[in-house]
């Protein structure tokens, strides 16, 4: 019977090696087939820029007879394909870039002779692919941006101060303000100061970004980077307290992991030196609009993103990796909100939003960069162990194996003004209390791996965390184990379903807190 036992044994594990290596076979072919689906699809969707040519080529030769100019558009890499939505969005910005080349930039016939130019101006527009990015390049030999006359009409216009100092760099930038032109008088191509700063709002709301430099005497070039499709892109998946998020991975121009006590000294600092540039420090969990305390490893996720010319530095509480990722369309809704381009789902089906933590940080009420931490120091002697940050409103945990127990609780507890954080079991509440102290612990009973009551015995022999108050909240509520919670230094003893109200004003009274008003 035994042996018989065996062979059947082994015969089912044949069987099932058999159909796992059939599974597989399956797998390898749906993801071969969803590939090719997905590249025949992106097909459909990119058109060449070369129907933009004849366009393009158009409002050249008109603005250039209006304004009493000579001058040629060549167009390098007109093969390149782009998303037609992306196509269709750049088209106006491209036409006001060639009128503002022509209005501003290229000089009279006259002029350029004097000068040793060709009478005929040249403007160029060169594209290439680089990675997953269209580089747009529209280059014209005119006579470059007078900085010193874009500052005076800053200062006139009242759009800066006369004392502000700024860089050569930082003067370009003043083309991109609403309401500033350098044109002697209004005309139907110049002078109105509506333009530029519609030109880098609409690249941005495709995900690209917008670079110039200008030589005096010798032209100007504006580098547009746009991305290859706005249906599909590749996202850098990141946690931020409770949230999910994808930060776009064209923006993200590094990643660094930083040890607590080196993160410690950047929020000291406020901002982040790589590669001699300065990102401001900002905390995406403050930067969403979460309450709770900055969260400090052992070791850190900083991303450095850029978008246009800003940067920052964004501290996460989790890196999950880089994937590509189905964009859809976010509805009026979301559409006005600054900082979310986007969202996906995921195969769990969890929706996850596609944010620009530099437009995030650009909100006139986003926190400002960070600059301080707690003085607070290590928690325990543990090696590893993190600084905590200071937290203004009061910390809970809640140590529940129920998903639904913790999340209804957190949310009730949010709703009255308390920060949170939870835990799963015993194992994993005294891991955090390495890292952070909570203020008053909401503790079940039956867990896995540790139960409250071994939580409770273990956590009461460490000196450095036995202080913490503890309500222990749980269906079991036999006399035997309130005594067994009472012997153990449980603080209060609740039984479950609890009354929102009861348990908010036992917290209030435990912590001295008043009675909200």
């Amino acid at each position: 019977m035994m042996a018989e036992g065996l062979n059947d044994a082994l015969s089912i594990q044949q069987a099932l090696a058999k159909n796992i290596g059939e599974t597989d076979a399956a797998l390898l072919l749906q993801a071969r087939l969803g590939r090719e689906l997905q590249q025949d699809l992106m097909r459909m969707r990119a058109l060449p820029f070369a129907n933009l040519s004849e366009r393009l080529h158009r409002i050249v030769r008109q603005t250039a007879r209006e304004v009493g100019k000579k001058a040629e558009l060549d167009i390098d890499g007109s093969q390149v394909e782009l998303d037609r939505s992306v196509l269709e969005r750049i088209a106006a910005p491209l036409e006001h870039l060639l009128r503002n080349a022509l209005a501003h930039g290229i000089e009279a016939p006259a002029a350029r002779a004097a000068a040793g130019k060709p009478e005929t101006g040249r403007i160029a527009i060169v594209l290439r692919q680089e990675a997953n990015e269209i580089v747009l390049v529209v280059k014209d030999d005119g006579g470059g941006l007078d900085v010193e006359r874009l500052r005076a009409k800053a200062i006139e216009k009242g759009l800066i101060g006369s004392d502000v100092a700024l860089t050569e760099a930082d003067q370009l930038q003043l083309v991109f303000l609403s309401g500033l032109s350098t044109a002697p008088s209004v005309t139907e191509l110049a002078g109105r100061g509506v333009g530029m700063d519609v030109v880098r709002t609409e690249i941005n709301a495709v995900g690209g970004r917008i670079e110039l430099a200008s030589a005096r005497g010798r032209g100007t070039t504006f580098t547009i980077y746009l991305p290859l499709t706005l249906a599909v892109t590749h996202a850098v998946m990141v946690r931020a307290g409770s949230m999910t998020a994808a930060i776009s991975s064209a923006a993200v121009e590094q990643v660094l992991r930083i040890k607590a006590d080196a993160l410690v000294a950047l929020y000291e600092k406020g901002s982040v030196e790589f590669q001699g540039r300065d990102y401001p420090l900002h905390y995406l969990r403050q930067l969403l609009g979460q309450r709770g305390a900055t969260d400090i490893q052992e070791y850190n996720s900083l991303l450095l993103v850029r978008s246009a010319n800003e940067r920052v530095a964004v501290h996460v509480d989790e890196l999950f990796g880089n994937r590509e990722m189905v964009v859809k369309n976010i509805g009026p809704q979301l559409a006005r909100v600054s900082g979310i381009s986007g969202a996906t789902v995921l195969g769990s089906g969890e929706i996850v939003l596609i944010i620009n933590p530099v437009q995030l940080a650009m909100r006139p009420d986003a926190p400002a960069p960070a600059s301080e931490v707690a003085d607070e120091r290590v928690i325990g002697d543990r090696p590893g162990a993190a600084l905590p940050s200071r937290h203004t409103s009061p910390l809970i945990m809640i140590v529940d194996d129920s998903l639904t127990v913790r999340k209804f609780t957190s949310r009730m507890l949010q709703r009255a003004g308390f920060d949170v954080v939870t835990a799963k079991d015993g194992v994993d509440a005294l891991q955090m209390l390495t890292e952070q102290t909570p203020d008053v612990i909401l503790l079940d009973i039956e867990m896995p791996r540790m139960d409250g009551f071994e939580f409770t015995k273990v956590m009461k022999e460490d000196p450095k965390i036995a202080h913490i108050p503890i309500i222990m909240i749980t269906s079991r509520t036999a006399e035997k184990h309130r005594n067994r919670a009472a012997e153990l230094g449980v603080d209060m003893y609740l039984g479950k379903p609890f009354q929102e109200d009861d348990l908010l004003r036992n917290l209030r009274d435990m912590l001295s807190l008043p009675a909200p008003a």
